[in-house]
Formats: structure tokens, sequence, C-alpha cells
């Protein structure tokens, strides 16, 4: 049976295109353009300061992004497909884990005694 040449057992060295100094000067430099963008952005009055933290929060994902794809390497080809999958179910846990924080803070005061009976539970 031949073997497929894009087969490889995990930790086998990769082909040299996958981590060439031409990607990792973009990465680089798509990750300090996003770097200044965001300190321009916070120290600037030039956005809506109600709309800051979601541009600043843009700018942070799109920075995550620079780093899957041009230091990671996570892609979408058929060797990544286990690397997708870690992180997706990673993104999952910690959404799940902020999610569940935040909707617990929220809910906080409802679920509290009144200081009131607080206080006659003491005496």
């Amino acid at each position: 049976m031949p073997q497929n040449p894009r087969d490889r057992a995990p930790g086998k060295e990769r082909d040299k295109s996958s981590g060439s100094l031409a990607t990792y000067t973009a990465g680089l430099g798509f990750a300090l353009l996003l770097t200044a963008g965001s300190f321009f952005v916070g120290k600037t009055g030039l956005f809506w300061p109600p709309g800051l933290p979601v541009g600043l929060a843009v700018l942070a994902i799109a920075q995550m992004g620079v780093h899957l794809v041009f230091f990671l390497h996570i892609g979408t080809g058929a060797d990544n497909h286990n690397n997708v999958l870690a992180l997706a179910f990673g993104v999952l846990i910690v959404t799940l884990v902020v999610g569940g924080s935040l909707w617990i803070m929220m809910h906080l005061n409802a679920n509290m005694m009144p200081a009131a009976a607080a206080m006659e539970m003491r005496n």
C-alpha cells in the first residue's frame, strides 16, 4: 500500500513553509500594528467613548487570530484537524467559565439575604 506523503507521526518535522522567516515577520508586523492601534484607540478621543470597550475587544480578538495563524500555525488544513478541535474546546471552556462567572455576579444581589435579616440572625 503506497504511503501518503502528507502522513507523518506527531512530532515529526513539518515542511519548511509552515515556519518561515517571512511568516513570522508578517505576524510580528500585524501584532505590532494591532497593539499600536489599541493604544491609539485607548489614548485618543477619536473613538466614541461608549463603544471603546467593543473596539478594544475587536482588536484583542484580531490579535489572538494573528497569533493563532502566524505563530501557532493553526489553520484549516487536513493535518490541523486536532489542533482546531482542541482550540474550539478551549474556547468553549473559557466561554462557559467567563459567562458563568458573569451570570453569578449579575444575579448575586437577588440571591443574597437582606442586611436586616442577617443582623437579626447574629443576635
